[in-house]
């Protein structure tokens, strides 16, 4: 997993409650277990709206992503991790996650950012505009516009975040420790 210490960019207005695993991304892309190419079907039911904001080429390639409350709710599918990954999406901001997305976006290294709806709302209209910065070091949402919103994290996320270590790592970290039990043990 790559560190998140600061995500910048234009930010994807989304603002939708209730954006399921299923409208992330579709059922029929659940067969792979490759993680390449599902961001080009991520949002397919969007997508399909006439004017919608991914396709729009002010938003090309945007790190950030703006929902609304609940995001990610339905369905324990990781795959909707990985197609946010895979568009570029580093960062969410809503004002509320499913835990369930919450963990897979987390061990994607994708910072999920609580806001309330009114921080929601003023950054939706700055994003039509002005790109924002998600700074996890100072734990604040920023905009050229002298916007400034905290969140708080998890402590333990917010240092495997920065430190860009996902389970793998950390069990590897602790090597030397597995192993002198292994020996121990006999195991």
């Amino acid at each position: 997993m790559n560190p998140v210490s600061k995500v910048e960019g234009r930010a994807y207005p989304l603002g939708r409650a209730n954006v399921d695993t299923d409208v992330i991304i579709a059922a029929d892309h659940l067969k792979t277990i490759q993680r390449a190419g599902l961001g080009a079907h991520a949002f397919g039911s969007i997508r399909a709206e006439p004017g919608n904001v991914f396709d729009d080429p002010a938003y090309a390639g945007a790190p950030i992503l703006i929902a609304g409350d609940n995001f990610g709710c339905g369905s324990s599918r990781e795959h909707a991790a990985w197609a946010l990954t895979d568009m570029g999406i580093r960062a969410v901001i809503a004002p509320g996650f499913s835990d369930i997305f919450s963990g897979n976006a987390f061990k994607n290294g994708i910072l999920t950012v609580k806001l309330d709806q009114a921080a929601i709302d003023h950054l939706m209209a700055v994003a039509q505009e002005h790109s924002l910065c998600v700074d996890l070091d100072t734990m604040t949402v920023t905009s050229p516009l002298q916007d400034r919103f905290t969140f708080e994290l998890d402590p333990f996320r917010r240092e495997c975040l920065l430190g860009g270590k996902d389970e793998i790592a950390l069990t590897l970290a602790s090597e030397s420790a597995i192993e002198a039990y292994e020996r121990r043990t006999g195991t």
